[in-house]
């Protein structure tokens, strides 16, 4: 999803950095204590020449960002996309950091990368691609240094030609390796939905908290990939009214609701939900600015700014894209009481599963998909009920909420800890 309503240009690593700046502070922490939050531990970016179906050669430029390792190994995507690049990963990976440390789990944040259109190639060619990028940075991933996810662009198809390329080298199989994987090589039931699922819960959560009843809310989607296709199924299923869904090529609404299902076998059979039958077509601008009780950005970052922020009129937003929403439309949102539950809390649900998919690689016994979400859904109530109750104490906002928090359990990890010199 590459839709981008006139984006403020800011450096995406240095909007992270802010955040870590205003949570310390709020936490009353001195710079000594601060300063090594903004600093990656690792980045590294690599060549990868790969011969092309027609024999070519092309050379893709790969990353890969390990933030912090304070709370354990580092854990977080890998994304194919041509706007990839170095402060993107960095932003990404301390975004992951952060979320880790919201819903308490034992993982540090990391972030991966290949600038490249997935779109554009074969799939023998982003086999190569894969394979050649995984064995650059072979020897510092693993189930205890950097665990890999799908991520934008990527696939449990992807993570399987990770894992193998791994297993080969190692020359043992290693499924804890990455996260993300098909069922039959040691992939998580509910792995698919975990994303959806989590935003689900956490939109009950909200909704309860505001007093207002979900059964019957309207909502709408922005994106219809992975994430805001579970996103709409769940909520749809859960009683709730989804009048909009979008993807790149523009959106559709209906008042009386829309059935998700039906919607992703129109887009299946035409390539884009535009044209559903009975629904009005509009642009991703337009269904942002829907009145609606519920909004879910599950496209890309920037999708609510300065310049439609006044016009947003959801009375709750979760995020189910990573920093959708801009610094200076968080701000205006929040002047206008929108309820915002950030990126960092609402979209944690992917590697809540992914923790539990490692979990169950390293033990090699597996759950059912109802244990699976079982404890995922605990995990969630539990992590909003932790930023909230943080953010009453604190009389901020549930963003800044989310940020005090995560800061807070990666700073004591590190005093913990000691420096090691």
């Amino acid at each position: 999803m590459s839709v981008v309503l006139e984006a403020e240009q800011e450096n995406p690593f240095e909007a992270v950095c802010r955040w870590i700046d205003r949570a310390s502070a709020i936490l009353g922490y001195d710079e000594s204590t601060s300063r090594p939050l903004k600093h990656p531990r690792r980045c590294v970016i690599v060549s990868l020449p790969v011969e092309m179906d027609d024999g070519r050669v092309e050379v893709f430029t790969g990353y890969r960002v390990q933030y912090d390792t304070a709370r354990g190994p580092c854990k977080g995507g890998l994304r194919y996309h041509p706007n990839v690049n170095l402060d993107e990963m960095k932003a990404l990976a301390a975004y992951m950091s952060i979320k880790c440390a919201v819903v308490d789990i034992p993982f540090g944040g990391g972030k991966g990368g290949v600038a490249c259109d997935p779109t554009r190639l074969s799939h023998r060619e982003l086999e190569r691609i894969t394979r050649r990028y995984t064995a650059e940075i072979f020897d510092i991933i693993g189930p205890d240094k950097d665990i890999p996810a799908p991520d934008v662009g990527t696939n449990a198809q992807v993570m399987a030609w990770v894992m193998d390329t791994i297993s080969m080298k190692r020359g043992y199989l290693e499924p804890g390796t990455v996260t993300g994987k098909p069922v039959p090589l040691g992939g998580s039931r509910g792995r698919e939905e975990a994303t959806g699922r989590g935003i689900l819960v956490v939109a009950r959560e909200a909704f309860a908290h505001l007093g207002m009843p979900l059964e019957g809310a309207r909502v709408v989607v922005q994106g219809f990939g992975n994430v805001g296709w579970n996103t709409a199924r769940l909520l749809h299923e859960a009683g709730a009214r989804v009048v909009a869904v979008s993807d790149v090529h523009g959106g559709v609404y209906h008042p009386e609701g829309l059935v998700p299902r039906l919607v992703r076998e129109h887009r299946d059979r035409t390539g884009s939900v535009v044209g559903y039958p009975g629904a009005r077509t509009l642009t991703n601008s337009e269904l942002l600015e829907l009145e609606c009780e519920l909004l879910v950005p599950a496209a890309i970052e920037n999708q609510i700014t300065r310049s439609n922020a006044h016009a947003i009129r959801a009375r709750v937003v979760v995020e189910g894209a990573n920093a959708p929403t801009t610094l200076q439309a968080d701000e205006i949102l929040r002047r206008r009481g929108v309820f915002v539950v950030p990126d960092i809390l609402a979209n944690a649900g992917g590697v809540v599963v992914s923790y539990f998919e490692w979990v169950q690689d390293r033990y090699g016994y597996f759950w059912r998909e109802d244990q699976v979400r079982t404890r995922l859904e605990d995990k969630m109530r539990q992590a909003f009920r932790d930023v909230m109750e943080l953010s009453t104490q604190l009389g901020v906002d549930l963003r800044t909420g989310a940020y005090c928090l995560g800061v807070q359990r990666i700073v004591e990890a590190r005093r913990l800890r000691g420096l090691y010199a």
